[in-house]
């Protein structure tokens, strides 16, 4: 009997298009890969559906929040479903960018200074001396959701206006926001797949932006928005050390079966990389940077589904203890 996958995708989040075309991706190469593969929406439905469907396992294609924090991963937790992915600790901890530098860092991995600052706290905030500390230039980002919306850039040679005005920006995705300072060089990306041996890290990407000067929301999913080399042209020993970061950091969040990390590397050989966040439920359209990478590897995008979700029904269930009666 084939068997029944539910491809989870959608949901309230700024980021459910782009969630619903991995979705539809997935849901193609699993149909290839021999399955039967449903496309489900991320709804207040979806319980009784995944109840309903005698499915073999879950593939969230879920971006942002609710789907990629932990609160799916958690409702699949409690249903007792398979599924493909991080469990609910790295994808909480993964989805806020503030919680996975704090890993990073205590890891030895190398990031860029920041400050978090959340809504409440922005009418005592001193723009300026923020600027002073961390500038000359900066990045401000919401702490949670990807796909670069709501990231905004202040110059070099800005002042503390324009540092609040991209805070304010950023606080109509996030209630709170990450602002790191502006590393210049190329934008890499490097996906990790998990099997038996443990976690090993693709090829690294480097990734051309055409729709603007960096890697936006245009650039991401616009046609012709971006073009990508992998592997990487870099020198063996650089694209040695991204890879070790990127598998370094996905230990240090506590994911697990796959996810991407994004960095930028300095033109300048003796300067080290930076690490800027693992995307935990990264896209998985043909097109997609992971699948792309994992082609590159030899895994193309059936395969790749296949091998992650046969990863996840082979996971041992969740251990659940005997219940403790009250004494007398």
């Amino acid at each position: 009997m084939t068997s029944r996958i539910a491809v989870v995708c959608g949901g309230p989040s700024s980021e459910a298009a782009v969630s619903r075309a991995s979705g539809r991706g997935v849901q193609q190469a699993l149909i290839k890969a021999g399955y039967t593969a449903e496309l489900l929406e991320l709804d207040r439905d979806l319980p009784a559906a995944l109840l309903a469907g005698d499915f073999a396992a879950v593939f969230p294609t879920t971006h942002g929040p609710l789907g990629e924090d932990g609160c799916l991963q958690g409702l699949l937790e409690v249903l007792g479903m398979p599924y493909v992915g991080s469990g609910v600790l790295g994808s909480a901890t993964a989805a806020s960018k503030p919680a996975a530098k704090r890993c990073f860092r205590e890891a030895g991995l190398p990031v860029a200074p920041e400050r978090v600052v959340n809504r409440a706290e922005l009418d005592g905030l001193d723009c300026d001396a923020v600027l002073a500390e961390l500038g000359p230039a900066l990045v401000v980002k919401p702490s949670g959701g990807g796909s670069s919306i709501g990231v905004q850039r202040v110059a070099a040679g800005s002042d503390g206006a324009a540092l609040r005005a991209a805070l304010l920006r950023s606080f109509e995705v996030d209630s709170e926001a990450l602002i790191e300072r502006f590393v210049s060089g190329l934008e890499v990306t490097c996906g990790v797949l998990e099997g038996e041996a443990g976690p090993e890290a693709f090829s690294p990407t480097l990734i051309h932006s055409n729709a603007a000067d960096w890697y936006d929301f245009k650039s991401r999913y616009g046609t012709g928005g971006s073009r990508h080399e992998c592997p990487a042209p870099l020198p063996l020993e650089r694209l040695g050390r991204i890879q070790s970061v990127a598998v370094a950091a996905f230990k240090s969040v506590s994911v697990r079966d796959l996810a991407r990390m994004d960095f930028v590397v300095p033109a300048d050989p003796d300067e080290d990389v930076t690490l800027l966040e693992v995307n935990t439920l990264p896209g998985m359209t043909a097109t997609s940077l992971y699948p792309e990478a994992a082609g590159v590897a030899g895994v193309d995008f059936p395969e790749l589904c296949r091998r992650l979700v046969e990863r996840a029904k082979a996971r041992p269930p969740r251990y659940v203890p005997d219940e403790v009666p009250l004494p007398d």
